[in-house]
């Protein structure tokens, strides 16, 4: 993955829509739209293979229509840009996020020291255990 130019074409592709949010703001919420909706075509993000981005689309589902536009709104701040920012590293995050590819486990054995301190530990429980028993007559 190719951050900056992710970065840029998250920028380059995203379209917005402004309006009116509600909120602290007195007389700036009634005049001002401030409130930004945000969408962006995954298909056209540059600085992604194309393994990470089938994983984009499968982890960020829930926030992708049929079309593929990934969806953002952003009301946080009393001001447009502030919040448009906000958006752009919001949309930046989910997909540099989505598309990690986790490497694959290697399975190991437990070593004969961790057994032995596992059992040893389990020993000791059994006998703080047996200490708090009382012995009737």
């Amino acid at each position: 993955m190719n951050k900056e130019e992710l970065h840029l074409s998250v920028i380059e592709n995203t379209d917005f829509t402004f309006a009116r949010s509600g909120g602290k703001g007195g007389q700036n919420v009634n005049k001002v739209n401030t409130k930004v909706h945000g969408t962006l075509d995954l298909h056209k993000v540059q600085g992604l293979t194309s393994l990470e981005r089938e994983q984009a689309f499968a982890k960020l589902s829930a926030k992708i229509n049929s079309a593929g536009l990934l969806f953002v709104d952003c009301e946080s701040e009393r001001s447009q840009e502030l919040n448009k920012k906000i958006a752009l590293n919001r949309l930046e995050n989910w997909i540099q996020n989505a598309a990690v590819i986790q490497p694959k486990r290697k399975k190991t054995k437990p070593t004969k020291s961790s057994k032995e301190k596992r059992l040893a530990s389990k020993k000791l429980h059994s006998l703080i255990k047996q200490s708090r028993k009382r012995i009737f007559p």
